[in-house]
């Protein structure tokens, strides 16, 4: 009797365990608002490179002056290392120019679509298929004729 509980317990608790991620992970719309697009200029603080997403974080000059770190959220690791982006592919101080949608709660934070290097080059930072506007910035997505 007790093993059969023990192994129940433990079949429950593997079960929630692969559960949790799956609930964890959001679509675009839940967060983020495609009628609110932004452009972010700053200086890059901050890279996670973490399952599901990387952030990428910024400190963004107002019109005002005051400095504003802002978070910006990329797609998975392991699709940007497929597009040639990695840890290293972006050191800390680098100048950016972001452009994603912002987050519903109006908090700091964005969805990234594209990122512009000081040479011109750039990175496309989203997840396709996430439910993100289709505006271009994915070479995946069908071209507009």
């Amino acid at each position: 009797m007790r093993s059969k509980l023990f192994v129940g317990a433990a079949a429950a608790a593997l079960l929630l365990a692969a559960v949790a991620p799956v609930r964890a992970h959001h679509a675009f719309a839940a967060e983020f608002d495609d009628k609110r697009p932004v452009t972010l200029k700053g200086a890059v603080t901050k890279v996670d490179w973490t399952n599901p997403h990387i952030f990428i974080f910024l400190d963004v000059k107002g019109s005002d002056g005051k400095v504003v770190n802002w978070a910006v959220e990329g797609g998975a690791p392991n699709a940007l290392f497929r597009r040639g982006f990695n840890k290293n592919s972006l050191p800390l101080g680098t100048e950016v120019v972001m452009e994603g949608y912002h987050a519903k709660d109006g908090s700091n934070k964005i969805n990234g679509r594209s990122m512009k290097f000081g040479d011109g080059k750039t990175q496309f930072l989203g997840s396709s298929g996430t439910g993100a506007p289709a505006d271009g910035k994915d070479a995946a997505e069908p071209q507009k004729k």
